[in-house]
């Protein structure tokens, strides 16, 4: 409802970036803004786990699409003038990408210490990929370069040698939480150890929605089989914002495709479970 939209009365402030500079394989990630948000109109407002009609309690407000012209550290200068504007608000921000390279602005706009929560089929640590250091290949590796934060890698089941070879050198810095490791665990102890590590700091949370399986998010870019059901990613998000402060949220890589609507739908559920999940710990 409109009266839940104001900018100023607003919690969280969504903010499109329908990029798509560096993708590798099937493409559509400039219209995974455009999707997400078209599919929230059909998310019903009433959770009933969490009770009521969370969006009503804090509201959210959409900004304009950030312009993606011109070349890729503009955008990113843009992303990052953009969502520190929203945090000086006293906001949470809400990114909509467009391909995982959006995460390096918005990270920069978010002042230290910060621990990122990486939900992903790929590592994306590679040092350069098809000549670019801002591949979206490369994401997290010049995050954790540039911040030197504490990264927490769910779902992760397809990366290269130098990848495996760079987590294994940073055990203080990158914890990887392979896919098969976490089907594999029945008990759930993966999210213990998550929510040990994550008590008490301020926590980014990266969505790349390849990070669900293909049965739950068909539509993206390099999908990979095996990834994480929507139990799992439902009990992420609890333990996350459970354990920890989440001050800022991205999602990326949806490529909406004809007939998978379906696909665009459980992105856009996801979100709002997140969002207000994030919004109740956060609150005083």
């Amino acid at each position: 409802p409109e009266e839940f939209q104001r900018p100023e009365t607003s919690r969280v402030h969504v903010l499109p970036v329908p990029l798509e500079e560096t993708v590798s394989y099937g493409g559509g990630t400039r219209r995974g803004p455009e999707a997400i948000i078209d599919a929230s109109k059909q998310v019903e407002l009433f959770d009933r786990i969490l009770g009521g009609e969370p969006a009503l309690d804090y509201g959210i407000h959409t900004l304009s699409p950030v312009s993606v012209t011109g070349g890729i550290e503009e955008v990113l200068a843009r992303v990052q003038a953009a969502v520190a504007e929203i945090v000086a608000a006293g906001k949470l921000p809400v990114v909509l990408g467009g391909e995982h390279t959006v995460t390096i602005g918005s990270v920069r706009a978010i002042a230290a210490p910060l621990a990122v929560v990486q939900v992903d089929a790929h590592a994306d640590l590679r040092e350069g990929f098809h000549g670019s250091p801002y591949s979206h290949a490369c994401v997290m590796r010049r995050i954790v370069e540039e911040t030197g934060c504490e990264l927490y890698q769910v779902g992760i089941r397809s990366l290269s040698a130098d990848e495996h070879a760079f987590i294994r050198e940073n055990p203080d810095t990158v914890r990887t939480f392979f896919a098969e490791d976490i089907h594999a665990d029945a008990a759930g102890m993966w999210l213990g150890e998550l929510a040990a590590r994550l008590a008490g700091k301020r926590v980014y949370l990266t969505i790349d929605v390849d990070g669900l399986d293909p049965s739950v998010v068909p539509a993206t870019g390099t999908p990979e089989p095996g990834g994480l059901s929507w139990r799992q990613a439902l009990a992420l998000l609890e333990t996350v914002s459970g354990a920890a402060t989440v001050v800022g949220i991205d999602c990326v890589e949806l490529a909406p495709s004809p007939g998978l609507h379906a696909a665009d739908f459980a992105v856009a559920k996801l979100l709002y479970r997140a969002i207000s999940l994030s919004v109740r710990r956060s609150r005083p």
